[in-house]
């Protein structure tokens, strides 16, 4: 069964260069992540070989290439216009960072005590036509039609108390992310024989259980599985898929399926600047604008059309809001 806590890289990993256990490792781990059953066909791991290592080599450059942690303290705010953009206010920004889900999570781990954490935060951009007003000149005009750009949904992955921690899970995640994918395309495939329908539901309650263990960038739809929990869901998944058993020739073209999508992943996972002109409003402005702010954003992308700007932060969490337990809260209102 895939491990889903652990990372197949060590960190340091070059484009090119990786050891033959890490290559192994990502060989069985796309296996797993998938289909386990692909380990009946002849020569799986040969097929798979050349097609993980190129998604090693994106992965790598993907992950390489966020830039360096940017500090994000109260006293940080009015430091980046990336920021300003990302939060209304610096007390609205240290709200979500203290009700951030993992984060506080992270805050009750055996790194409790650490005095800086780092972590990427992912948030969703929306854009959306107003009503607001405008000088022409010396006239005040009214009603004029603008775009608002606002981000929600805000939240942290892969937090540790170093960046090089922080950026191996990435690459995990990356990885798995592509894996998730492939797991996709392979449910989406399947015919309408009830034996092949049954295996296309486990495949999508496999993926689904995937995500909510953090194996993509996607955010987990409900709450997030318990390790425990998830793995004794995935054991009966896999078991019930092994019962059911396949033939070698759908085996064989699932492999390629997984095979086809590890060789395009720059096609299947990217990352590129988006950049923006905003008012301190967040209102989208023309560059010749006086009030434009110039602001770059790195975005990730995938072919599913899901897009989420990305920003790589350092933290203090003791500087933080602890988030309130909501029983406490709930007894608080009613005292």
């Amino acid at each position: 069964m895939i491990k889903l806590f652990q990372s197949i890289f060590g960190g340091g990993e070059q484009q090119g260069h990786y050891p033959e256990s890490l290559i192994d490792a990502a060989i069985e781990r796309t296996v797993d992540g998938t289909d386990p059953r692909l380990r009946a066909v002849f020569g799986y791991k040969k097929h798979l070989r050349p097609s993980v290592i190129h998604a090693i080599d994106h992965v790598v450059a993907l992950v390489d290439g966020i830039s360096a942690p940017l500090p994000a303290g109260r006293s940080d705010y009015n430091a980046d216009m990336r920021l300003k953009a990302l939060f209304a206010t610096a007390d609205r920004m240290q709200e979500v960072f203290g009700n951030d889900v993992a984060l506080n999570e992270f805050r009750r781990g055996p790194d409790k005590g650490a005095e800086r954490v780092f972590a990427l935060l992912l948030a969703e951009r929306v854009e959306k036509n107003v009503l607001g007003m405008e000088l022409a000149g010396d006239m005040l005009r009214r009603d004029v039609v603008q775009v608002s750009v606002s981000f929600r949904r805000h939240r942290l992955i892969d937090i540790t108390s170093n960046e090089a921690d922080t950026r191996r899970q990435l690459k995990r995640r990356a990885f798995d992310h592509l894996l998730t994918l492939a797991l996709t395309r392979i449910a989406e495939v399947h015919g309408e024989r009830a034996d092949l329908a049954r295996q296309r539901d486990l495949l999508r309650r496999k993926l689904s259980a995937l995500k909510c263990g953090g194996c993509s960038f996607d955010e987990a739809e409900g709450a997030q599985l318990e390790p425990k929990v998830l793995d004794a869901e995935l054991q009966e998944i896999e078991t019930e898929l092994k019962n059911l058993g396949t033939d070698a020739g759908a085996l064989q073209g699932r492999l390629d399926i997984v095979a086809d999508l590890l060789d395009h992943a720059e096609q299947q996972l990217w990352a590129e600047d988006s950049v923006i002109h905003l008012d301190n409003m967040n209102i989208r402005r023309d560059v010749q604008d006086a009030s434009a702010q110039r602001i770059t954003l790195r975005e990730f992308h995938n072919a599913r059309g899901a897009g989420l700007v990305m920003l790589l932060v350092s933290l203090a969490p003791g500087e933080l809001p602890r988030r309130e337990n909501p029983i406490s809260a709930a007894q608080r209102f009613l005292a």
